[in-house]
């Protein structure tokens, strides 16, 4: 009975809802964090997003049950090791997609749409676009931009093409990185996993990385310039006075080294062959958290201490 426990909380794989905290995105940059009504509602979004990600990872277990026999770490998995019986394991689907949608409808319609589609992308990925190589990287990354634009979408927020630039470029980096990582364990095994891989160099997934991670650190930064929040301190206003150089209205670009030195982090990480899960760097690898808490510090400090005037 524990064990069973076990197997159906595995199976829901709990770990990656940390990616879903990409809807909280939209209400911390606009400054809306606080508002307990748009909290609500975003808060909801997460829960309903997350038990639809469960549902699509049981999914794509059934999908891929006799390939994770094969796989060197996925064979451990609920469904491959037999742990899990079939008839619990679809029981927990059904539950975890009916759940999600009537927390979306909850929410409101359009947010019942989106996750429609966020479900409908992800089933006709297990059903066979993962196969297809180039497609398979485009798909992971639509998720991510999924996420975020419904955490816009909840709030009725506008979210400035700059940011949304800068939420491809990072999805995409995301997802290079992770087929990168998957590379090395698929030519440990001789390719009997995902079929994609093996279309892929290691060579064209080291350009895809690397043109995507410089992409989504130009992007922040062009986001940093064009749409920082004003400075409000005596303190700016007397410095760009003294000269135009201390613009008052860029305080986000101080943040640019972080995100640099985060994208270096884990471009490191993926030359390693760390990267197959990304939700589990972030929250494991020391380097990557603190550059990530500095991120957050940074720029809660700018848009909620007073400083500035906030505003996307």
């Amino acid at each position: 009975m524990v064990d069973s426990a076990i197997q159906i909380v595995r199976i829901a794989r709990p770990i990656h809802w940390v990616k879903n905290l990409a809807l909280f995105a939209a209400i911390f940059l606009t400054g809306n964090l606080f508002d307990k009504d748009l909290f609500r509602n975003v808060f909801f979004a997460f829960i309903s997003f997350s038990f639809a990600t469960s549902a699509t990872y049981i999914f794509n277990d059934f999908m891929d049950v006799k390939k994770d026999m094969l796989h060197p770490t996925k064979r451990y998995r609920p469904l491959a090791s037999g742990k899990l019986p079939i008839l619990l394991a679809f029981a927990e689907l059904l539950f975890f997609l009916l759940l999600s949608l009537a927390l979306a409808e909850y929410v409101n319609h359009l947010f019942f749409g989106l996750v429609l589609l966020y479900l409908f992308v992800q089933i006709f990925y297990s059903l066979g676009l993962k196969n297809l190589h180039v497609v398979d990287i485009l798909i992971i990354a639509t998720g991510f931009i999924l996420r975020v634009y419904a955490g816009a979408l909840v709030i009725d927020a506008h979210l400035s093409v700059w940011f949304l630039l800068c939420v491809v470029s990072i999805s995409l980096f995301l997802a290079a990185g992770k087929r990168r990582a998957e590379k090395n364990l698929v030519e440990a095994i001789e390719g009997k996993t995902r079929t994609s891989l093996t279309k892929y160099s290691k060579e064209l997934l080291n350009s895809y990385v690397t043109m995507f991670g410089n992409a989504t650190w130009m992007s922040w930064s062009l986001y940093t310039f064009f749409e920082s929040p004003k400075a409000t301190l005596d303190f700016w206003m007397v410095l760009a006075e003294v000269s135009r150089a201390t613009t008052i209205n860029k305080l986000m670009m101080s943040t640019i080294p972080i995100v640099i030195f985060g994208i270096m982090r884990y471009e490191a990480l993926i030359f390693e062959g760390k990267s197959e899960a990304p939700e589990k760097l972030l929250l494991t690898d020391k380097a990557l958290i603190i550059a990530v808490t500095l991120w957050v510090i940074f720029v809660y400090l700018i848009i909620y201490s007073g400083v500035s005037v906030s505003g996307i």
